[in-house]
Parts: structure tokens; sequence; C-alpha cells
């Protein structure tokens, strides 16, 4: 048997299993993902106390009736995430072009076609783990993402496999500012998820975000001066089950230099994704602990 990744013996009945779910129509997968609402909502709830907690910080001006309406279709959502990924392993491109609409893909190509490298700054909203293959199926260009590696070897072997199925290029977090300075001249698209809660001791960006005080991470925005590279906001909606619509905001065309300590980039990006936030909160991953940390 061919070795399919660099993962132990142990794990090859768990890549074969999965591999093989992925061959379902996503019609049957969808039946599956009704399963585990039913499992992880109703009987485990699964980070539900997380969940409500965070939606009642971010939503203060809502009902409780309404808050918990907004978990339950978050929790609707999450599983079919979870297939929606998982038939990466199989899908082939005909199929997710037909998944994802990209309502304004010229905004980007235009500025790759100057001969830069742009940024998009998105965010774990919709179906964020589609937009990079999605991207590599759909432009004329490189497709790239800048991705942390998994502690477990199985499942950062599995997901690189996901990722980088279609021809999109995964640069680790670690080995960003060499990539950018060897692929300077390079003209592409780098893709971040640009939501995450950066480890305390390296927070240097606090703003309001959903009521609360929240830090972003701001190495696209350092990028982005570094290099002059435009910046993209991308907003994934939900158009309906296993369809996807994506729109490109510009949030800085990489002329202009910020006063030092000032991060305006990152500003705008907290305000653009608020904004798609509140007009359809279940479209976002509620269940991480987003605020953690204080501001001091």
């Amino acid at each position: 048997m061919k070795k399919p990744l660099n993962i132990p013996l142990l794990y090859y009945p768990l890549w074969w299993l999965l591999k093989g779910l992925s061959l379902l129509p996503l019609s049957v997968l969808y039946l599956l993902a009704d399963f585990l609402f039913v499992l992880v909502y109703h009987v485990i709830g699964y980070r539900k106390k997380v969940v409500l907690q965070n939606l009642r910080n971010s939503f203060p001006e809502k009902s409780e009736q309404e808050i918990r309406g907004i978990a339950r279709d978050f929790y609707r959502q999450f599983p079919d995430l979870i297939v929606e990924i998982l038939k990466l392993g199989s899908m082939d491109a005909a199929e997710l072009r037909s998944r994802i609409v990209f309502s304004n893909q010229e905004v980007l190509d235009g500025f790759v076609q100057q001969g830069k490298t742009v940024i998009t700054m998105g965010s774990h909203s919709g179906n964020w783990e589609w937009v990079l293959p999605a991207g590599a199926v759909q432009y004329n260009f490189p497709a790239e993402g800048i991705y942390k590696r998994i502690k477990n070897q199985f499942f950062e072997e599995f997901m690189l496999y996901l990722r980088s199925r279609f021809g999109a290029r995964l640069i680790e977090m670690k080995d960003t500012m060499r990539d950018f300075v060897r692929n300077r001249k390079t003209p592409r698209v780098v893709a971040m998820l640009s939501d995450q809660t950066p480890p305390y001791g390296e927070i240097q960006f606090w703003t309001t975000f959903l009521n609360q005080d929240t830090p972003f991470f701001v190495g696209a925005e350092k990028l982005a001066h570094a290099f002059g590279c435009p910046v993209l906001f991308l907003d994934v909606a939900r158009i309906k089950r296993g369809h996807y619509r994506l729109t490109f905001e510009v949030l800085s065309d990489g002329s202009s230099k910020p006063e030092e300590g000032t991060f305006p980039i990152t500003e705008a990006f907290a305000r653009k994704l608020e904004s798609s936030i509140r007009r359809n909160p279940a479209n976002y991953l509620w269940t991480h602990k987003r605020w953690k940390h204080r501001r001091p």
C-alpha cells in the first residue's frame, strides 16, 4: 500500500475512513450533519456555555430568546461546515466552482494585474475552508494561504491535503516574512484568517469589537506596509446550504503609510467584520474563547 502522506501506520484506517466518507454526495453527508446537530446541540451541548456567553456579551441589546435562537441557528450550520470540509477530499473543481460565487473578483484581479501581491483578511465566517481551494480553481494567478500548524500529526497532514488538493500553496505562519521576501515580485493573492486571538504577550492592538475590548493580530498590516501590498477584506456569506458568496472590499491600496503605533487597516478590518457578523450572527464561529484576554 502506498503511504498517502507523512502519517504513522496507526492512522491509516482513519485516513481511508475519512476519504471514503468524502466520496458520499453532499446530500447524503447532510443527513450525517442533521444527526450531528442533534448530538452536538441537544445531547452533548458542545461548548454551549461558551457560545451563549459570547452571544450575550456581543449583543446585549438582544433578548435571551433571540440569543438562544442565534445559538441554535449556529449549531445547525456547524455540522454542515464539518461535512463540507470533509467533502473537499473528493469534490471536483466543477462542483466547487458551482458552490462558490465570487461577486466582484475584478477588485482582486485589478491589483494582481498591476504585478502586486494582494493580502486578503478573512475570518471564521461561513465556510472559510472552501475559500482558498475555490480561489485555486477560479483565479489565473497563484492562490496561497497562511496557516498555523495543528499539533496532531494526522490532522495536520489531512488538512494540508484538503487545502492544497486544487493547487493552493500553504505557507506556515512562522515562515511568512521569509516567504514575502522571497516572492515579493510575484503577482499573487495571500489569504489570512485575521480574527484569531493573539497570545497575550504578543498583543499590539486593541479595539472595541462587538461591545467588548478585543485584541487582533497586526501581521497582515505590517506585511502590507513592508511590501506595499494592497489589502482586501473578504466577506463570506452563506446563500443556502452548501453555497456561499465571496465579496472583496478594499481596506488599503498599499500606498499609504500610517503613523507610528497606529493600525488603521486592522481597525478597518474589525469594523467590516463586525458589520458582517451583525448581518448574520449565526454565520460566525462562536465556540472559541475569543475574549479570554483583558485589556490592561
